[in-house]
């Protein structure tokens, strides 16, 4: 009998669910020659920053629990991690709202984004899946 048994994520308080996402992401930027640096506070908007091993990129990065956009992240090269289910994807968070903007997927009606400035979908629809499979880690 192993002496590690593994602990259910819906188990786990916000700040440890936080803690596993972390974790959990930084793993797989790894295999992209990644190495993730928690911040104690968000700096310019990010939970942590992810340094290549090409020495040239960095990415600023915001840890969600889903699909989110935020007038607060744009223009401030943020890149935005969820997880859902197996998969992990790490999106530029301005290009995403460019594409929505373009396509008309974010429309007039929408109050969360037009009135508070932000929108997330707990579940992403298929036209945002489609848009993640390039961000897919």
């Amino acid at each position: 009998m192993s002496q590690f048994a593994p602990v259910p994520y819906t188990e786990l308080n916000s700040r440890q669910k936080e803690n596993y996402n972390f974790h959990k992401v930084a793993a797989r930027m790894a295999d992209y020659g990644f190495n993730c640096l928690r911040l104690t506070d968000d700096w310019q908007g990010a939970d942590f920053i992810a340094c290549h091993i090409d020495g040239e990129t960095f990415l600023k990065v915001q840890l969600k629990g889903r699909l989110v956009i935020d007038r607060k992240y744009q223009g401030k090269g943020i890149h935005v991690a969820f997880i859902l289910g197996d998969a992990a994807y790490l999106y530029d968070h301005d290009r995403l709202v460019a594409h929505l903007e373009a396509n008309g997927l974010i429309g007039d009606d929408s109050v969360t984004w037009h009135e508070r400035g932000f929108r997330s979908w707990p579940t992403p629809p298929v036209w945002a899946i489609n848009f993640l499979e390039e961000f897919r880690i």
